[in-house]
């Protein structure tokens, strides 16, 4: 074995699991690269190159990656985003749209090297399964439209409607080109005139055409469309999604020894070709060998780069996410034991070769690798070969490969989003904990209707904030932060002064004092009677004091000393000890001598220094 992870005894296990795989990620491949907006190569680059170069390099033996279905989700947005910003042009945006696939893949890198790869396992289940759930239904909801033939752009009646926009949108521009070359429009209004004369209808169509599709994109866009669809609906290629679901499903009830994917893909094209069908193919394939997109650095803008950053910081946590979850199902399979931070530089070095050779970004794909691990593969071989055999078929039936029909795709995709459903989540709503199903409910909507990155985003923040208040609650219980009628005498304060329980009064904390165990401790001063002159708190078993415990501990100090009331402390620990030195608590607050390493040397001090004022009452 090489410093790779794989030999060559394994390789005809390897062989027939990397053929297997590259066959069904080639329907996939092609799809997601039509779903994300790039075009069926785009998908079918990063197929090749993240599968070769993401198992050359990761560290799960047989993870077979590529475009997933959560990758292609986020992408189509960032890919929507930026297009829009160029009025529709893939030429113009693509130097950024793979400038941030590219910065996506290297943050990954900079996960695996700083070794955070063991820590993406904690994101909380409910925003993983709101996420996938909303990934499904974006799919399926955008892809009704190819299904049923219905391409905004080209329904001119409804194009129109967005001229009055576009045109201002036009004008909008040219005042902007204005004032950065310095021209003043009111002082020079002829040169606008001028400009705006130059405008031709072919612009304003153009521009109306990018506004019809960016309003009838996304889940929102689509569903506001779909009366249009349905009045106008292509009969053909509903049929050829129609055929291709039922062969997907159908064919699963036959044998799983062959890809149903695959078997949809060759019959339904070969249904549509051979016949001569009136339908619409997907875009051409590009022949040859990929060509790398030197654009990104040659045109490399980091003010265009710098609104994307966190879109991309998010595609490289969920492609993170996504992978490790991929390498978790095939150590289960293999009874291995995968290296997550080598995993993630792999992943991250596979996307990033990818976008710079214009391909989608992916992950660790879970069907794919499941089919290599059942078909023999045991090395990173596999993964290796499904690459190069995805290459072959790029160069040898590129042109075939063109001919398949949009509609096609789309049925394939369909199938994905209503499989990518988290139904094991949805299922379980009725028996989880409110707070649970709230997060998972707010990132499948939100995710669905607005955005896919700040709906993970918010729900990871509510998931965080419901955490530290359920943690809090249940360390401010078990630490006995408890108010003083509540208080219980531990066992070595027996022999504590019979005469002096109405002038000393005994504060225990058992556990760490922090944010969610404060509010009853802060409420000491004012619970303390009148007849009290000393309290004491006991600090021997309290480990741990965070920032807002040590300025609670402050504020109570401040108020029992407006009372006159003196502080002691018992055994206080090494970490609080320092946290209460270092803003000057001790000694400004709570001087040296009132500072005591055992009870017994508390009660003696107390016995010295407290005056029996009041008598108990018999």
């Amino acid at each position: 074995m090489n410093k790779f992870g794989f030999d060559f005894k394994h390789l005809k296990g390897d062989l027939w699991g990397g053929l297997t795989a590259g066959i069904v990620a080639l329907p996939l491949a092609l799809a997601f690269g039509v779903s994300s907006g790039l075009g069926p190569s785009a998908g079918l680059y990063g197929a090749i190159f993240i599968s070769f170069f993401a198992a050359l390099f990761g560290g799960t033996n047989t993870q077979i990656s590529g475009p997933t279905a959560p990758m292609t989700a986020v992408s189509m947005v960032i890919i929507a985003a930026i297009l829009a910003n160029f009025d529709g042009s893939v030429a113009k945006a693509l130097p950024i749209i793979l400038s941030v696939f590219l910065l996506a893949g290297l943050i990954q890198i900079l996960l695996g090297i700083i070794g955070l790869g063991k820590y993406i396992r904690y994101i909380p289940y409910p925003v993983v399964s709101g996420f996938m759930t909303a990934i499904g239904v974006i799919i399926l909801v955008t892809q009704i439209l190819p299904a049923v033939g219905y391409y905004p752009k080209e329904d001119l009646d409804y194009v129109n409607k967005f001229k009055p926009f576009a045109e201002e949108i036009i004008l909008d521009n040219i005042l902007k080109e204005e004032a950065g070359e310095g021209i003043l429009v009111l002082e020079d209004f002829k040169e606008t005139i001028k400009r705006a004369e130059s405008i031709t209808q072919d612009d304003i169509l153009l521009e109306s055409k990018t506004l019809a599709g960016k309003n009838a994109s996304g889940v929102i866009g689509t569903l506001s469309v779909i009366p249009r669809a349905l009045a106008n609906i292509n009969w053909l290629e509903l049929l050829l999604a129609l055929g291709t679901i039922f062969l997907i499903y159908g064919f699963k009830r036959v044998t799983t020894a062959v890809p149903s994917t695959l078997v949809a893909l060759v019959v339904m094209t070969g249904i549509a070709f051979g016949f001569g069908l009136n339908y619409r193919p997907i875009e051409q394939i590009p022949s040859g060998l990929p060509i790398p997109q030197w654009d990104i650095f040659t045109s490399f803008n980091p003010v265009a780069l710098g609104p994307y950053i966190f879109t991309a910081i998010t595609l490289a946590l969920l492609g993170a996410i996504d992978s490790l979850l991929t390498s978790v199902v095939a150590d289960n399979m293999t009874k291995t034991k995968h290296k997550p931070n080598k995993e993630l530089i792999g992943q991250g070095i596979g996307n990033s070769i990818a976008a710079i050779f214009g391909g989608i970004p992916g992950a660790g794909a879970t069907i794919r690798t499941v089919v290599n691990i059942n078909a023999g593969g045991k090395t990173k071989l596999s993964g290796m070969i499904a690459g190069i055999l995805l290459l072959i078929i790029l160069l040898g039936l590129g042109p075939i490969a063109s001919q398949i029909p949009a509609a096609v795709l789309a049925g394939i995709l369909i199938t994905v989003g209503i499989g990518v459903m988290d139904y094991k989540g949805l299922k379980a709503i009725p028996n989880m904990p409110r707070a649970e199903v709230i997060i998972l409910l707010i990132v499948l909507v939100l995710s669905s209707v607005w955005n896919l990155v700040y709906a993970v985003g918010i729900g990871l923040v509510i998931a965080s904030l419901m955490f530290m208040k359920k943690i809090g609650d249940l360390a401010g219980e078990r630490s006995d932060v408890k108010s003083l009628e509540q208080e219980e005498s531990w066992v070595d304060e027996k022999d504590f002064p019979q005469h002096l329980k109405e002038e000393v009064f005994i504060k225990h904390i058992k556990g760490p004092l922090f944010f969610g165990s404060t509010s009853k401790f802060m409420q000491l001063a004012l619970q303390i009677p009148d007849t009290a002159s000393t309290v004491v708190i006991r600090m021997g078993r309290m480990p741990y004091l965070d920032q807002t415990g040590l300025y609670a501990i402050e504020d109570v100090l401040h108020d029992l000393i407006k009372k006159d009331i003196q502080v002691l402390l018992v055994n206080p620990l090494k970490q609080p000890t320092y946290m209460l030195e270092r803003i000057d608590i001790i000694p400004d607050l709570i001087s040296e001598e009132h500072i005591f390493h055992s009870f017994d040397d508390c009660i003696k001090w107390i016995r010295k220094n407290v005056k029996d004022v009041y008598q108990p009452t018999s």
